[in-house]
């Protein structure tokens, strides 16, 4: 059935239902699957086949506060084209059109950033469509709880790390399903960026992950936000009591807001409330994560890397407070030392620690070229690289010092090389390298 040109639509008959898919742009996409449910503060339940399932008008996200910042760093939300749901577990699904039947694809399962707090998998900023088409992979992109919902706990009446759970579950229904959509079950790579590159590294270390997944590309997680944060989120946990019970799901995001400036003692991870739990399932203690990504070292191939000025958006653009009346060179200074701290030293460190386990990683960084931007490669600039999405991105405040061909023409040989790890688990030296990119194997 055709309902415009060059858009149709495509059936998938899988043992877990029948899915109406979209075909469009020569790719296949089956959008907002549920693979689980939740109630609020429970587990999710998986679904073992699907309950009813029609084209949805509108996205899924788990509850969530509009950032000005992060509308000003990649754009803003249309919010009409968004239904909050406090159970997101919801998955889509984007394949090659042009497919042969008997080939296994491999599958990537892009898992988004923001702080555990904002975004969902299905945003125009991370449409795969183009990497899809021209790298012959799948892309399933995964939503989960977020925020108050799934990653703040303390007890069993709100247990912790209630998105991990989520996402845990999101990779057994792929793990069942994704050989009916031509994808291959023993060759899937998690693919993340910032928070979601964090919850990867710490789904490395989970309970319960076994054979779910064999590689992991890592971008720009703030593993320097991960260490002593059991008081500030003890802390974070008793002030939110009573908004538990609260019926309405975007009044208990509203609220929750006017706690986090009484935890500025806690110094700069306050930007960051929300985070996985170290002590709670299904992770380990906190002193036991550096060993236990060397014990586990042999099992998954990574890909692990960040921006060479992650923080400089934050810093350089600020519109309000203290950064407003610092000179450049200062500016530049705490750019350098902030994206040390939070995101280049910690990688290092889990990178030699990997490789000590006997791991295979690699390891990146993504640098700025252009002479007239500011701003440098900041948080998120590698985004569209991968998600190369023109009408998506045109009025980043990221981009604005960038033009779109530099983007293309670096983006294109990065998907190349992501889509060689996710193949392989190698990346060759004869593979052309965008020139932003410094790349090596540790």
């Amino acid at each position: 059935m055709t309902t415009q040109q060059n858009i149709g639509t495509h059936t998938f008959y899988t043992p877990f239902g029948k899915i109406l898919a979209l075909r469009e742009n020569g790719v296949i996409k089956a959008k907002s699957i549920r693979y689980a449910r939740s109630e609020r503060y429970k587990m999710p339940i998986p679904l073992e086949s699907l309950e009813s399932y029609e084209i949805l008008d509108k996205t899924p996200v788990c509850p969530q506060h509009i950032s000005p910042l992060l509308e000003r760093l990649i754009g803003k939300t249309d919010v009409e084209n968004f239904q909050p749901d406090e159970s997101p577990q919801y998955l889509t699904i984007t394949r090659p059109e042009k497919f042969n039947e008997n080939e296994k694809l491999p599958v990537v399962v892009w898992i988004h950033g923001g702080s555990y707090e904002i975004g969902c998998g299905d945003l125009p900023t991370s449409d795969p469509t183009l990497w899809v088409k021209e790298q012959n992979i799948i892309v399933v992109s995964i939503s989960y709880r977020l925020g108050l919902f799934g990653f703040l706990g303390g007890d069993e009446s709100r247990p912790a790390n209630l998105g991990l759970f989520d996402i845990i579950e999101s990779l057994k229904w792929i793990k069942r399903n994704i050989v009916n959509f031509g994808g291959d079950a023993e060759n899937i790579t998690l693919f993340g960026q910032s928070s979601g590159g964090d919850a990867i590294a710490h789904l490395m270390i989970s309970e319960g992950v076994d054979n779910l997944f064999q590689r992991a590309i890592i971008h720009s997680a703030p593993l320097g936000f991960r260490l002593k944060r059991s008081k500030m989120s003890l802390d974070f946990f008793q002030k939110t009591e009573l908004l538990k019970d609260e019926v309405d799901a975007l009044k208990m995001t509203e609220s929750y807001a006017e706690f986090l400036p009484s935890f500025m003692k806690y110094g700069l991870k306050t930007s960051m409330p929300f985070c996985t739990q170290y002590g709670y399932p299904p992770l380990c203690k906190e002193e036991e994560s550096l060993p236990k990504w060397k014990e586990n070292a042999k099992k998954y191939d990574v890909l692990i890397g960040l921006n060479n000025d992650e923080t400089a958006f934050y810093v350089k653009t600020a519109e309000e407070g203290l950064y407003t009346y610092f000179h450049e060179k200062i500016l530049n200074k705490i750019v350098r030392k902030t994206t040390e701290s939070i995101y280049e030293k910690p990688t290092d460190i889990f990178a030699q620690n990997y490789k000590e386990g006997g791991g295979n990683i690699y390891q990146f960084k993504i640098h700025s070229k252009l002479k007239n931007n500011y701003i440098g490669a900041s948080h998120c600039v590698d985004l569209p690289l991968i998600f190369e999405n023109e009408s998506a991105w045109k009025n980043s405040g990221l981009l604005k010092d960038i033009p779109w061909n530099h983007i293309q023409e670096n983006g294109k040989k990065m998907r190349s090389l992501w889509a060689e790890f996710a193949r392989t688990g190698k990346i060759s030296d004869h593979s052309e390298r965008p020139e932003i990119l410094e790349l090596r194997k540790i």
